[in-house]
């Protein structure tokens, strides 16, 4: 099967200055008009406006962030300290009219404190339900691997389940919802590692690097320019796209056609992780103790349906998994004892894997 559709037909345009997603008639199968291809790229790019005025460099960090919301997913930042996660974080959510909360995450956050709690009100002899700051839009949990299980099992159902239980009363998080979380990978002392179902739940392990030196003297540069260490949303001159823009990108994404072609290659790249697939990696089983599970091979797909709209494509090629393979497959591929004691990498595992698989 082709990897490239063939075009479907340019509809009317709906309205002369934001044109509407065009709804497919029942029965026929969805597709993407050449104008809601265009305004998908406008709204990625009046994002990355806002990126230009808040942060230096990190251009592979500012795509995965833009993506994964796209694609309708979490994300996990980890990096050494002072590398700018909770920036990039901030800056993503408040390019977004949506409501933002962070939450710093210690040893002694409880459960109550992330999701709400029931408070009794003696005025009314009764139960309030008061909402915690993971009922938002965008939610970043700062060091979140620094939060205790119990909590982590919190956060867990929040993102698993899009919803959350207080006093025994389920209550639905706001729409869109995304959380963005950040872990330091060095510092040991205090931390909880994230169990492999947690770690599933987030679409992309993004990690960050350090800025080369002509980036770090563009950073100072913007930061006498403005005076402060930190930026003030109000203060940037790019605009705001609204709850309904992102709506608008998230089914967007959803229907960017995928053919056969490159739904078996997401399949054959996830089953090689687990030893098998068309082309099976001789000696992996020594490497890798545990494999992508199936949610990795959606989430690749998710993420190349969100990447070639924000490039242009009513279609994904082979080249929109690639680019995200590490992203997706790191924090899901666990390794043997041996590897790591050999100094071996997920990501090294992974280029094997890329490497190994062929394109269609």
């Amino acid at each position: 099967m082709p990897i490239f559709p063939p075009q479907p037909q340019m509809p009317q345009p709906q309205g002369q200055n934001r044109p509407a997603m065009t709804v497919p008639a029942p029965g026929a199968k969805a597709g993407l008009s050449p104008d809601d291809v265009q305004r998908a790229r406008q709204l990625a790019d009046q994002i990355r406006a806002r990126f230009s005025q808040t942060l230096v460099g990190q251009d592979a960090l500012r795509e995965s962030l833009i993506v994964t919301m796209v694609a309708g997913g979490h994300i996990l930042i980890e990096s050494v300290p002072g590398l700018a996660k909770t920036t990039a974080a901030q800056t993503l959510a408040t390019s977004v009219s949506g409501s933002f909360r962070r939450v710093q995450c210690t040893p002694d956050l409880m459960p109550s404190d992330l999701v709400g709690t029931q408070v009794f009100d003696f005025s009314t002899q009764k139960f309030s339900t008061q909402i915690g700051p993971i009922h938002a839009n965008f939610v970043l949990l700062d060091e979140i691997n620094r939060s205790n299980a119990k909590t982590q099992s919190a956060m867990l159902e929040a993102m698993a389940e899009g919803a959350t239980t207080i006093g025994g009363e389920r209550i639905a998080l706001p729409s869109p919802f995304m959380v963005i979380a950040t872990q330091n990978p060095i510092e040991e002392e205090g931390t909880f590692n994230l169990p492999e179902a947690q770690m599933d739940r987030f679409m992309v392990k993004a990690q960050m690097t350090y800025p080369t030196a002509d980036q770090e003297r563009k950073m100072l540069g913007l930061l006498t320019s403005r005076g402060s260490d930190s930026f003030d949303p109000a203060r940037l001159s790019a605009g705001v796209i609204s709850i309904q823009d992102v709506e608008f990108l998230r089914q967007s994404a959803k229907r960017v056609h995928v053919s056969e072609a490159v739904m078996a290659y997401a399949v054959d790249l996830a089953e090689t992780t687990r030893g098998t697939g068309s082309h099976p990696i001789k000696g992996l089983s020594s490497l890798v103790r545990l494999g992508a599970s199936p949610r990795a091979s959606i989430a690749l797909i998710r993420i190349g349906q969100a990447s070639a709209l924000l490039a242009g494509r009513d279609y994904v090629i082979p080249e929109d998994l690639k680019a995200y393979a590490h992203e997706v497959f790191r924090h899901r591929i666990i390794l043997t004892f041996e590897a790591m004691a050999d100094g071996m990498t997920s990501d090294q595992v992974i280029d094997s894997i890329v490497r190994a698989v062929p394109v269609p």
